[in-house]
């Protein structure tokens, strides 16, 4: 069967291999704007889970909490505070997205607390930190990277600093990198997809 590309002489007819193509370019462009709704689709479901940060919405999470830990460590900048250790009082909340554990009652699929003691442990004991702001980073950032939380929120409190105040300290919210990573490759995703249906497909001559 002849080539739609090619006339009886046999010489090459590049406005019929146009017309076959244009139907195939405009199927491809189809697919690719229902793939990009889709990406942008999960996308939403993804970022509307996360609570705002004043923690509204945090009910689209389950809260793993750990409330009151005490421990002693050295931190400060004043020279009194640098050659004894001091309490802190430590609030912990990390959110997950709906924890397996509540189906599977397995502690194996959601944040072990006991686990999370024993970090705090640890890093009170092995930080060269000086503020609280950074102390409390320090632990967002373990719970978001060593225990897969999407979302956390870390209170630090100095008791009794000075005579005349209860308490001062720090509180931060932090979000976990997946819906970012999520939005990039979408975006990634669509543009790509987007080109292929319009022809133009990357490296191609």
């Amino acid at each position: 069967m002849p080539d739609p590309g090619e006339t009886r002489s046999g010489h090459s007819n590049p406005g019929a291999r146009d017309t076959v193509a244009i139907p195939q370019a405009r199927l491809l462009l189809r697919a690719a704007r229902a793939v990009e709704n889709q990406a942008l689709t999960l996308l939403n479901t993804q970022t509307a889970s996360l609570p705002a940060p004043d923690g509204a919405g945090a009910s689209a999470l389950d809260l793993i909490f750990i409330e009151g830990f005490t421990g002693e460590t050295v931190i400060g900048i004043h020279d009194s505070e640098l050659h004894r250790p001091q309490p802190l009082l430590i609030d912990v909340t990390a959110g997950v997205a709906r924890a397996r554990a509540c189906e599977t009652d397995s502690i194996a699929d959601t944040i072990d607390y006991s686990v999370v003691r024993e970090r705090l442990v640890r890093l009170m004991r092995e930080h060269r930190l000086q503020l609280l702001e950074a102390f409390a980073e320090a632990i967002a950032d373990i719970l978001l990277t060593e225990f897969g939380a999407r979302w956390v929120r870390v209170k630090v409190v100095k008791p009794r600093k000075f005579e005349d105040i209860q308490a001062v300290g720090v509180q931060i919210e932090r979000h976990g990198s997946e819906p970012e990573s999520l939005a990039g490759t979408a975006q990634r995703g669509a543009a790509v997809l987007h080109l292929i249906g319009s022809g133009m497909v990357p490296g191609g001559r």
